[in-house]
C-alpha cells in the first residue's frame, strides 16, 4: 500500500505540509481555522449537542472537519485521556486523518471561571501566576511550566491557552490573578521561564505549544472594565505607556512561543484602527508580524463573529467596532488583519463562501493552514497522537508535583504586616471564619466564640461589585473596598481579638482600616488552609512581595491612569511590599 508523504515521519516537515495541503478540499482547510469549545460526556464519552453545543463532536470534527478544541468543564485524569482518545480515533477515521490539537485554559491553581480557568481538581494545585510573580524566581516558574506540560501531555492536552502576560496597572481590571503583575520587567522575565518550561528549548514531540495572551496588552482596560462585554470594550493609553505594555510580548516572542492570541479591546485614541485587535491589522501585521517578527499562529479571543449563548443567556459576538458588519464580513477583516484561526466559533461555511465568492483568495486561506498544519507536525501527532490512561492516572497530581504545588504556596504567601505576632507558638485556642475548622484543629484548640479565643485567623477575598449576568458573575470588576456593613463586622473581630487576616488578592485590595487594626496581614494569591497556617506558626516562610501595589482608597484608583502602573496616590502598601515571616 503507497503510504501518503504527509504520512512519512523520516520526510521533512515542510515537505509534509504541502503535502497534506496539495491533498485538502476547500472544506477542509476551512475547518482548520477554527478553535472552538468541547465538552466531554460521562465517564470520558464524546459529547452530544446541547447546552453550549451548537454541534455534536462527530458532526464537529467528521462534518464539518475541525481539528482544535478547547476543552470545557473538568473531569478525572483517566476519563481526560480515554476522551481524548476517543477524539483521537474518531479523527483518524475521516478521509485525512488529520488529528485532533486539544487545549485548554489554565488548570493548576484556584480561580474557576468557565471563560478564564478551572479549579486545579486532579491536577496539581499552585498559587496564581499572581503569587508566582510575587515569589519572582524564574526557575521555579520553569519548573511549573514543565510540571504543567507534564500533567498535560498525558491527558492529551497539546496546547495551553496561556501564558496571560497582561500588565495589572489598571487596579480595578478583573482579570489580574492570571498575570505575572503590575511589573513589565518581571512579567518578561517570567514569560520567557514559562515558556521553556511548555516547550522545551523548540517545539518538538514533547512540547505543549504556548498561546501567549493578550496581545498588545489588556491591562489598560478603560474604568477597569472588562472587554467581554460591550460596557468594558475600550482600551485606552492616556499615560501613553503603550510600549511599556508590549515588553512581555517581546521576551515571549524572543523565547519561541508558537501562537498569541489578541484581545477583545478596541484601542481608543492612538493612531491605530479603532477595531478589536482580532479585527486590527496595524496591530496583527504591522506590529506583531511585521515589526516584531511573529511568525507563529494568530488565534483570536473566543467569540468575535457570532452571537451565542453562554451560561444560558445570550452573548452578543465580541466585535468590538465592528458590530455592523456580517458575520462573513467579521471574517473576512479578521483574515486581512492576519488572522490565522478563530477562537470559540465553528462556522467553516462562511470561509468557504469567501472564498467561492472571491472575496478571499485561497491563497490566503493557504497561508494560514500551513502554520497550522506545520505545528501539528512538528508537534509529533501525526505518529502519537493517542494516550495511555493509566499513565494519566500516575503522572495527574503525581506526589513529586503535588509537593511543589504546596511548597510554592506557602513561598507566594506575602507578610504585609506583623505586630509581634509571627510566628504563633504552642497550640493557642482559634476562632477561624473562612477557615476549615478540622485544618484549623491541627494547629490549636478551636473555639466558637471569639471572646474564648488568644488568636483569631481570617481569611478575605478581594471586594467585588456583583454583576448580573450568569457569566458576568465570574468576572469581579467594580470597587476594590470593602462594604461598610462588612467592615465595620471585620473591624470589630479586630479590636475583639488578636486577628491574623490573611486576604485572597485577585485584585488590589482598598483595605488602610484592616491593616491598620489586624495584629498581622497576609496577602494570599491561592494558598490552601495549611499553607496558611503552616505560614502563621513558623512551619514554613513566606517570600512574596506584592506583585502590584495596594491604593489607599477608591478615590486614589479612579484618579490613576489604566495604563501606568502603581500610580495610585500614597498607597497603603507599595509595590514590591513584603516583610517574609520568621520560622519556628
Amino acid at each position: 500500500m503507497t503510504t501518503h508523504p504527509y504520512r512519512d515521519p523520516d520526510r521533512p516537515v515542510d515537505e509534509r505540509v504541502e503535502d497534506l495541503l496539495s491533498r485538502m478540499t476547500l472544506e477542509e482547510k476551512a475547518g482548520q481555522l477554527f478553535h472552538t469549545m468541547l465538552a466531554m460526556g460521562p465517564g470520558g464519552t464524546l459529547a452530544e449537542k446541547g447546552g453550549f453545543l451548537r454541534y455534536d463532536t462527530t458532526e464537529l470534527i467528521a462534518g464539518r472537519h475541525l481539528t482544535h478544541f478547547n476543552l470545557i468543564g473538568q473531569g478525572g485524569a483517566r476519563e481526560m485521556a480515554q476522551w481524548a482518545n476517543r477524539v483521537q480515533e474518531l479523527a483518524a477515521g475521516t478521509r485525512l486523518g488529520i488529528p485532533v490539537t486539544l487545549s485548554t485554559d489554565p488548570r493548576h491553581a484556584f480561580t474557576d471561571n468557565p471563560g478564564a480557568s478551572f479549579l486545579a481538581g486532579d491536577f496539581s494545585a499552585w498559587p496564581e501566576p499572581l503569587g508566582l510573580a510575587a515569589i519572582g524566581d524564574p526557575a521555579l516558574v520553569e519548573r511549573f511550566a514543565d510540571t504543567v506540560r507534564r500533567e498535560y501531555l498525558a491527558v492529551g492536552f497539546r496546547v495551553a491557552l496561556h501564558p496571560q502576560i497582561d500588565l495589572a496597572t489598571e487596579p480595578r481590571w478583573s482579570r489580574q490573578s492570571g498575570t505575572f503583575g503590575s511589573s513589565a520587567e518581571v512579567a518578561a522575565e517570567l514569560v520567557r521561564a514559562y515558556v521553556r518550561g511548555l516547550q522545551g528549548p523548540e517545539l518538538g514531540p514533547g512540547s505543549v505549544a504556548a498561546m501567549v495572551k493578550h496581545f498588545p496588552g489588556g491591562g489598560a482596560q478603560k474604568d477597569g472594565e472588562d472587554p467581554h462585554f460591550p460596557y468594558g470594550k475600550e482600551q485606552v493609553y492616556p499615560g501613553g505607556m503603550r510600549e511599556h505594555h508590549l515588553a512581555p510580548f517581546v521576551a515571549a516572542i524572543e523565547a519561541g512561543c508558537s501562537q498569541m492570541m489578541p484581545y477583545y479591546g478596541q484601542p481608543v485614541g492612538t493612531d491605530w484602527e479603532e477595531v478589536g485587535f482580532g479585527f486590527n491589522k496595524d496591530v496583527l501585521t504591522g506590529l506583531l508580524r511585521e515589526r516584531l517578527g511573529f511568525d507563529g499562529i494568530i488565534c483570536t479571543d473566543w467569540g468575535l463573529l457570532t452571537d451565542a449563548e453562554i451560561l444560558g443567556e445570550p452573548a452578543e459576538a465580541r466585535a468590538w467596532g465592528v458590530e455592523h458588519l456580517s458575520v462573513a464580513e467579521r471574517a473576512a477583516k479578521a483574515l486581512d488583519a492576519g488572522t490565522d484561526q478563530f477562537g470559540g466559533e465553528q462556522c467553516p461555511e462562511v470561509i468557504v463562501e469567501l472564498v467561492r465568492s472571491g472575496r478571499i483568495a485561497e491563497e490566503r486561506i493557504d497561508a494560514s493552514v500551513r502554520r497550522l498544519l506545520r505545528e501539528k507536525f512538528v508537534l509529533g501527532l501525526f505518529e502519537n497522537r493517542y494516550v495511555d490512561p493509566d499513565r494519566a492516572e500516575e503522572t495527574v497530581g503525581a506526589a513529586e508535583f503535588t509537593a511543589l504545588g504546596e511548597a510554592a504556596q506557602r513561598r507566594s504567601l506575602t507578610v504585609l504586616a506583623d505586630r509581634g505576632v509571627l510566628p504563633v507558638t504552642g497550640r493557642p485556642r482559634l476562632y477561624v471564619q473562612g477557615v476549615s475548622e478540622g485544618v484549623a484543629a491541627e494547629y490549636g484548640e478551636v473555639v466558637a466564640d471569639p471572646a474564648e479565643a488568644d488568636l483569631a485567623v481570617l481569611r478575605l477575598r478581594t471586594p467585588y461589585e456583583q454583576r448580573p449576568g450568569a457569566f458576568e458573575s465570574f468576572f469581579h470588576a467594580g470597587s476594590l473596598a470593602f462594604p461598610a456593613e462588612e467592615l465595620k463586622e471585620i473591624l470589630r473581630l479586630l479590636d475583639a481579638v488578636p486577628t491574623l487576616v490573611c486576604v485572597n488578592l485577585e485584585r488590589p485590595a482598598v483595605l488602610p482600616e484592616i491593616a491598620e487594626r489586624a495584629a498581622a496581614l497576609l496577602a494570599d494569591f491561592g494558598a490552601s488552609d495549611a499553607a496558611v497556617l503552616d505560614v502563621t506558626f513558623g512551619r514554613a516562610k513566606a517570600e512574596g512581595r506584592l506583585p502590584f501595589e495596594l491604593p489607599r482608597s477608591m478615590e486614589a484608583v479612579a484618579a490613576g491612569l489604566p495604563d501606568v502602573p502603581n500610580d495610585t496616590e500614597d498607597p497603603v502598601f507599595p509595590y514590591g511590599h513584603g516583610l517574609g515571616a520568621p520560622t519556628a
